[in-house]
C-alpha cells in the first residue's frame, strides 16, 4: 500500500502540461476502423488518464474473471441432481470479513487516483491566456474568442457539395460528418479555456487526444 501511495503521488505531480492547446495537426488524432483503445495522447493530462484507464483495469479483469469462476463453481457444486440436501449455514464471520474489507481495499486504490487526477483536471497550472465559449446548437457550434476584440463564428459538418468549394476535398484530412466548414483554431503552446455551454439541449465538446 505504501508503493501505491508514493506511486499516486508521483501521478499527482505528473500534470503539469495538462491543458496546453496546440494548434499542430499532428496532435489532433482522428478515428481509425475497429479503434479499441485511446487515441495518441498529444498532454500529460491525456497520459495520466490513459495510465488510469490501464491501471482500472488490473482490477476490473480479475474481479470479473473470479465472479465468472465462483458462477460456475456454484453451479456445478452444488446443482440439485449432485447435492439434494442443500446446507442450512446461515453465516459465516471469516467470509463476511472478506467480502467487506475486500471491496474497501480495491475501491481505496481506484479512488486515491482517480480523486488525484481530477483535481489535476480542474487545477491548470498557469492562467489561461485565452478563453474561449463553445455554444452547441443542435448539429453545430458557435464560437466566441474572449479577446479584446471578440470573434465569433459558426461551426457546421461540412456538406459534401461543399468539399471542392472549401478546399477539403480530402478525406483522409477532413472525414465525412467529422469535418466542418470552420475550424476552432487556438495558438500554439498557449494555455486555453473553453467555457462549454449549450443553447437547446444537451451536447458535449471533447478532444480525444488532449484528454
Amino acid at each position: 500500500m505504501r508503493k501505491f501511495l508514493a506511486g499516486a503521488k508521483l501521478l499527482a505531480s505528473a500534470w503539469a502540461a495538462a491543458t496546453l492547446f496546440t494548434g499542430a495537426s499532428a496532435h489532433a488524432a482522428q478515428p481509425a476502423p475497429w479503434e479499441m483503445t485511446f487515441q495518441p495522447a498529444a498532454t500529460d493530462m491525456m497520459r495520466q488518464i490513459a495510465w488510469f484507464e490501464h491501471y482500472t483495469l488490473w482490477f476490473i479483469v480479475p474481479i470479473t474473471l473470479f465472479v465468472l469462476a465462483l458462477i460456475a463453481y456454484c453451479i456445478l457444486k452444488f446443482r440439485a441432481s449432485v447435492n439434494s440436501i442443500p446446507s442450512r449455514t446461515s453465516h459465516n464471520t471469516l467470509i463476511e470479513v472478506i467480502w467487506t474489507v475486500g471491496p474497501v481495499v480495491v475501491l481505496l486504490c481506484l479512488a486515491i487516483p482517480s480523486f488525484q487526477l481530477l483535481t489535476a483536471q480542474y487545477t491548470p497550472p498557469e492562467e489561461a491566456k485565452l478563453t474561449i465559449k463553445a455554444t452547441g446548437n443542435q448539429w453545430n457550434w458557435d464560437y466566441e474568442y474572449q479577446t479584446e476584440n471578440t470573434l465569433s463564428f459558426n461551426s457546421a459538418i461540412l456538406a459534401d457539395s461543399d468539399r471542392a468549394a472549401a478546399g477539403k476535398e480530402d478525406r483522409g484530412v477532413y472525414p465525412r460528418l467529422l469535418a466542418v466548414d470552420n475550424e476552432m483554431v487556438v495558438p500554439v503552446n498557449t494555455m486555453t479555456r473553453v467555457l462549454v455551454t449549450a443553447a437547446d439541449v444537451i451536447h458535449a465538446f471533447a478532444m480525444p487526444s488532449f484528454g
